[in-house]
């Protein structure tokens, strides 16, 4: 039975429209006066410090951690900003998959795992009013490389849980190749939904435990029994 559902958010709970991309472009002109570079970077499943890491060397600006602190500062007035222009929408499926996860007899714990930076995640999903069901998560803020964000989750699942909690208790649910591997890193079974940055038939390659068009085609009782 599952214990613990751990969400991506751009692409599997959310598509913001391009908030994102576009904060980081507005971001990198506000606070660097750069203006090129974002079309250049694939976003999709991609942690929000390796994106600002790529982007800084094709300016030439230093990765220090101040610089990397004024680009997040200002990237968080700028997304929140963004959020209110862009013509973005949930996931299909996912606010009635939520429910249902909650209303099981035994439902899991609820959490994020994902490459934004915390307060990032949390704007996005407060603008589509999706922040309050999650209890915890893995955020850029825990580390760059995704693998490692999904271990911080897991750590703070098992905190949340207790030590019991056994890793093919865990859910990962996610819309890219790097969902599914950051998964199967830390041993979790695998959802994997098109409904972002890959394909069906590219997410299919990666051989998640469950791969669906969207989540109006699973419930939560096949993924937790």
């Amino acid at each position: 039975m599952a214990k613990l559902i751990l969400f991506d958010v751009d692409g599997t709970l959310v598509n913001t429209g391009g908030a994102g991309k576009n904060a980081f472009a507005r971001t990198l002109e506000a606070a660097f006066n750069s203006r090129k570079g974002v079309h250049m970077v694939k976003f999709a499943g991609r942690t929000d410090v390796s994106l600002v890491r790529e982007l800084f060397g094709y300016h030439g600006i230093k990765s220090t951690p101040p610089n990397f602190k004024k680009f997040f500062d200002h990237y968080a007035f700028c997304l929140d900003r963004v959020m209110h222009e862009m013509n973005g929408h949930e996931c299909p499926g996912v606010r009635k998959f939520i429910r249902d996860l909650q209303a099981l007899p035994e439902p899991p714990v609820l959490g994020l795992l994902t490459g934004n930076i915390r307060l990032g995640a949390e704007i996005k999903l407060r603008h589509y009013d999706l922040w309050e069901p999650f209890h915890f998560g893995g955020f850029a803020d825990d580390h760059e490389e995704r693998n490692y964000i999904a271990a911080a989750a897991f750590e703070r699942g098992q905190r949340i849980i207790g030590n019991h909690l056994r890793r093919e208790e865990i859910v990962v649910v996610g819309d890219t190749q790097f969902d599914v591997a950051c998964g199967k890193f830390i041993g979790a079974r695998v959802l994997a939904v098109a409904t972002g940055g890959a394909k069906h038939h590219e997410l299919k390659q990666h051989k998640p435990d469950w791969l669906v068009k969207d989540l109006t085609q699973i419930s939560a009782k096949e993924i937790c029994k």
